[in-house]
């Protein structure tokens, strides 16, 4: 009997159905989605973390800050993606609502692994169920608790998650990590943060770089900054 693929087959027809190997195949079209998203890199340094997304838009009329890739959630957390932006839109609105739900209910602000656990579950969820699709998006999570320090979580369309103290994710983002590791170092300030993640959009974007495609955002203690495409040219 000739072997018929999986597709074939019709395993990759619903989210509910295990092909012969175990696979859920949507999930697997999900995460493929991603890796054809545009680049985006988080790093753990010294004091925060760091947030660098590729706008990837280049029009010539086309406003550079109408087009969000990292989006603040908290005071103390910020996210970045690839993939759907409008699927990660949606995970925006209900990070945002569940953080200020957390505030209000206990009077502190929601702690980084709490939201990732609450966002990888909400992903989760939506691999068991007929008639809905996973999220075509991985997620960076960037936070800063007096306690804990900076923290950088990976959350994929599965809902499975990881911390890392940098990581990249989206097109070319194998190559964005080997250049991450070999670049990043234990303690780092802001400025070599910055300074490892622009040379890295140099090299993965080649000819097609500018600065005005990368939007950058710092978490710290102090709070969440965006830095301008203006100020990344002094590093």
């Amino acid at each position: 009997m000739q072997f018929m693929p999986n597709q074939v087959m019709g395993y990759d027809r619903a989210i509910t159905v295990f092909s012969p190997d175990g696979r859920l195949l949507q999930v697997e079209y999900a995460k493929k989605a991603v890796s054809l998203g545009a680049l985006a890199i988080g790093i753990a340094f010294k004091d925060g973390v760091l947030l660098m997304a590729d706008r990837h838009r280049t029009d010539k009329l086309l406003i550079p800050k109408s087009v969000k890739k990292v989006f603040k959630i908290d005071n103390h957390l910020n996210l970045t993606s690839a993939g759907f932006i409008s699927d990660a839109r949606v995970i925006v609105k209900r990070s945002r609502l569940r953080a200020q739900q957390h505030k209000v209910t206990y009077g502190e602000p929601i702690d980084v692994e709490g939201l990732v656990k609450y966002i990888a579950d909400l992903e989760q969820t939506y691999t068991q169920y007929g008639g809905i699709r996973p999220f075509g998006v991985s997620l960076l999570i960037g936070g800063t608790e007096i306690k804990k320090g900076p923290s950088l979580y990976l959350i994929e369309p599965s809902g499975i998650y990881f911390q890392y103290k940098a990581k990249a994710v989206g097109m070319h983002s194998e190559d964005a990590d080997k250049m991450l590791e070999k670049g990043y170092k234990e303690n780092m300030d802001r400025k070599s943060a910055i300074k490892l993640a622009v040379s890295i959009f140099k090299k993965v974007l080649g000819k097609e770089f500018t600065m005005n495609r990368l939007e950058t955002s710092a978490i710290t203690v102090k709070g969440t900054e965006e830095i301008a495409s203006e100020v990344l040219t002094k590093y």
